[in-house]
């Protein structure tokens, strides 16, 4: 497949000139240039055929190079950055009331719901600008109304179907997974041949199958039925498993406190029950030798050790370990490279499944996936949320061929083959490869700055925890943290707060899009600086 890519410079970096010296690179593609010009030859043919249109018109909207980033988005995006908090329009004074349960109407901010949205900025019902520093719920990688995801307006001229299934995965998907291997393998997409050979590998730990599902939590709960099925059949007509008749025990992050509660694996019934929820359940799963799950210490290697050497043993057998890299729901806690290298090869020695749970991380590294950097060979990983980019819920499982263990129907969901959505994560895949230097660059950046105000508030701040874009402020007081939140709030600054959970540490959580500049950390950092100076 011929790709073009056409790279222009548009330099936002403004902010502390220097410190950061990439810049983001304007992309200028076609969806030709993205998936194969024989494949849009056939679309505008097909389309032609059943449609009676005119076939030149079609091949218009196939052969048409949109820019990513184009110049005047770069510009208005740090001139909004003056606007946080002001009042943009009227808004809306007769919302709809909705019918939401009763937990999410507590929870909701329909003041702040968004009437438009344009890069790392929505207005909100109240008519005001709020800057999305923790990207909305975490998925918004590159900003409201990026332009490069016009190339999914003209998919959708040129009528390329969404709506597939398992059994008719169209080529944009299965290209899709073509290119997550490659990036989970750290093989170049443009080599074919590497590729091929990746994906006919037959050796254990070599990420080469990729189930497509909707939500993070669907893909978690897959790789969990694949760890299950080496235990029980999954239907009558099943080989017998491996480890029949042994008890699977499911490692996972263990909060401070010695309980369950810093791991989060999504919101299937299984995956709550690892993290402490549905008790009783989790009791009767234990004591009837169905499942058992035990904590880990944080970044504690001998703990690791001995909770393995405890349970691999016997009757029971460790199944797997579950893991993100950044505990985005424990405060943006960061295991450390040394203590996974040391948890992996543990695992390798007495084989145990390990799942790279990536749905928070992926996509905010260069490297597509933070696994990649760390040197880790997991069995499993999940990706989701950044690669869509907030338009679609499109999430997958990747796994190694010793891993791939259900049949067809073992995890599927109807949508979860949807070529549009497939298409976003290209482009998202696309942006991300080209900037791999800005997003270090400006991530490294973002998260010197909030280590340096830690440190100039120690009396407040006991410690900054997190990577890069996915940075958290650890507060000594929950009081003084919530009247920091609501400041910022307050003021235009759309932030997370985690002190609801009583074993995590109140803290507040920012993951800024991966388009944010020097300029937007420069601002972002003051305004904290300001709400710590009013406590």
């Amino acid at each position: 497949m011929t790709r073009n890519f056409n790279e222009t410079s548009n330099c936002r970096g403004s902010g502390k000139v220097g410190l950061v010296s990439a810049s983001i690179r304007n992309l200028n593609l076609s969806l030709s240039d993205l998936v194969g010009k024989d494949y849009l030859a056939a679309v505008c043919a097909a389309r032609a055929a059943v449609e009676g249109s005119n076939l030149g018109r079609l091949q218009d909207f196939a052969a048409e190079k949109i820019e990513f980033y184009p110049p005047a988005f770069g510009k208005k995006q740090d001139e909004l950055l003056r606007l946080v908090g002001t009042r943009m329009s009227s808004g809306l004074s007769n919302s709809a009331k909705g019918a939401g349960s009763a937990g999410v109407k507590e929870a909701s901010r329909t003041s702040s719901a968004p009437l438009a949205g344009l890069g790392m900025f929505r207005v909100g019902e109240d008519g005001r600008l709020y800057l999305a520093s923790k990207s909305e719920h975490y998925h918004l990688s590159l900003g409201h109304s990026f332009p490069g995801y016009r190339l999914l307006e003209n998919a959708r001229r040129l009528g390329i179907p969404n709506a597939t299934h398992n059994n008719t995965r169209g080529h944009i998907t299965r290209l899709l997974e073509e290119q997550l291997v490659a990036a989970a393998n750290g093989v170049d997409p443009t080599d074919s041949a590497g590729l091929q050979r990746v994906i006919s590998s037959t050796e254990p730990h070599v990420i080469n199958r990729v189930i497509n599902l909707e939500t993070g939590s669907l893909v978690v709960e897959a790789a969990l039925k694949m760890v299950l099925s080496l235990f029980f059949r999954f239907d009558n007509n099943s080989p017998r498993p491996r480890y029949e008749g042994r008890v699977p025990v499911i490692l996972v992050i263990g909060d401070y406190e010695g309980g369950t509660g810093a791991n989060y694996h999504g919101t299937t019934t299984l995956t709550q029950v690892m993290r402490g929820l549905w008790p009783g359940l989790g009791q009767k799963l234990e004591s009837s030798g169905a499942m058992i799950v035990r904590p880990v210490r944080i970044n504690d290697i001998e703990d690791f050790e001995a909770v393995l050497s405890q349970w691999d043993t016997g009757r029971y057998k460790v199944a797997a370990f579950f893991h993100e890299i950044v505990l985005m729901n424990y405060g943006a806690v960061l295991l450390e490279k040394d203590y996974m290298k040391k948890a992996y090869a543990l695992c390798r020695s007495h084989d145990v499944a390990v799942i790279a749970d990536e749905i928070q991380s992926c996509t905010w590294s260069a490297d597509l996936f933070l696994f990649r950097e760390y040197g880790l060979t997991p069995d499993f990983v999940s990706a989701g949320k950044g690669f869509p980019g907030g338009e679609y819920p499109a999430s997958r499982i990747l796994c190694s061929s010793t891993m791939d263990t259900l049949q067809q129907f073992g995890a599927l969901v109807t949508n979860g083959q949807e070529e549009i959505a497939s298409l976003a994560s290209l482009i998202t895949m696309a942006f991300v490869r080209a900037n791999g230097d800005f997003v270090s660059a400006t991530g490294s950046y973002y998260e010197q700055e909030l280590r340096r105000l830690a440190s100039r508030h120690p009396e407040t701040i006991e410690k900054f925890e997190g990577l890069r874009h996915l940075g958290s402020l650890f507060f000594r007081d929950t009081a003084k943290l919530g009247r920091f939140v609501s400041t910022l709030v307050d003021g235009g600054i759309d932030i997370g707060v985690q002190s609801y959970k009583v074993e995590s540490p109140p803290s507040c959580l920012t993951k800024l899009p991966l388009i944010a500049t020097p300029a937007t950390v420069d601002f972002l950092v003051a305004r904290m600086e300001a709400a710590l100076a009013g406590l």
